[in-house]
């Protein structure tokens, strides 16, 4: 199906009202993106952060009446509208341009990442078959690349783990290819538990072995291994809640966490846990500790 985008750069403080102009005139998504090379690491706490100068994408059908539609966002956005221009948008197979560009992952001696519709590049390795597709989490983001490295490190047999904000299930479900006995999967999102449960039932996986709850509904018991892969802020609020959910003598694994941010997460499990050296890949840091207190 063809396309018509109208590319919108504006500042930012007029970003929500264009957003809300172009959907009144019709558009079927709005993509916003940086416009200066300005990133955004982490956004505080209950904030949706956008950039000084940011880019809107809005995505119309190719039959859109193009001055009809520029009409109806003028009246709505109420002011002059910033620089704006029309452009086709070629019309491809999205699923399969972007299935193209995602490849199997070594994350350790005898741990691939590999996408479900790939075969194995080792198949005697430790393949976990995953569809980055359904949640974060894939494996070539170096948050969750430090981890899957740390687990596969780990001596995993028969343990109990949960995984803080599963995500994908990627962390968890290469904890149990890799031995463990049982992962709990916690998430706030809805959708995260579903693909969690959807890529263990891909890995042959039992499905008692990784079950799925909301984090006010999990079991209360502690694990031999704290997963949270999340970010900094949450999980220095979580830290007597992570802390009470392992057992004594058990292994944490922390990241989402940028290196100017270390100290201060560490800070917070200090009165419990004794950390490791920190490692780092680009800006991104795992922390690793043992429950001592």
């Amino acid at each position: 199906m063809p396309w018509l985008q109208l590319i919108i750069n504006t500042p930012r403080k007029y970003a929500d009202s264009l957003e809300d102009a172009v959907l009144a005139a019709g558009a079927v998504s709005v993509t916003l993106q940086d416009n200066a090379d300005e990133p955004i690491l982490e956004p505080a706490l209950g904030e949706t952060p956008l950039w000084t100068e940011t880019r809107l994408s809005a995505l119309f059908d190719a039959e859109i009446d193009t001055a009809s539609a520029m009409a109806t966002v003028q009246s709505r956005f109420g002011n002059p509208l910033p620089d704006s221009r029309w452009e086709q948008l070629e019309d491809k197979d999205w699923e399969r341009e972007w299935m193209l560009n995602y490849h199997p992952i070594r994350c350790g001696d005898n741990l691939w990442i590999c996408p479900s519709w790939q075969k194995p590049p080792e198949p005697e390795a430790v393949n976990l078959m995953l569809d980055p597709g359904l949640a974060f989490g894939t494996g070539t983001h170096p948050t969750t690349f430090l981890c899957l490295q740390w687990i596969e490190q780990q001596a995993m047999n028969d343990k109990q783990l949960i995984d803080y904000g599963c995500g994908s299930g990627i962390l968890g479900i290469a904890s149990l290819l890799l031995g463990a006995k049982q992962v709990i999967g916690v998430d706030i999102d809805p959708q995260a538990l579903l693909a969690t449960a959807e890529n263990a039932r891909r890995n042959h996986l039992p499905a008692d072995s990784m079950p799925v709850f909301l984090p006010d509904d999990h079991p209360p018991e502690p694990a031999d291994i704290m997963l949270a892969n999340i970010l900094a802020g949450p999980l220095a609020e979580l830290a007597p809640k992570l802390n009470a959910l392992t057992k004594s003598g058990g292994r944490l694994c922390l990241s989402g966490i940028l290196a100017t941010q270390a100290e201060a997460v560490m800070a917070a499990y200090t009165e419990w846990f004794t950390f490791d050296p920190i490692a780092q890949q680009e800006e991104w840091v795992r922390l690793s500790a043992i429950k001592t207190g």
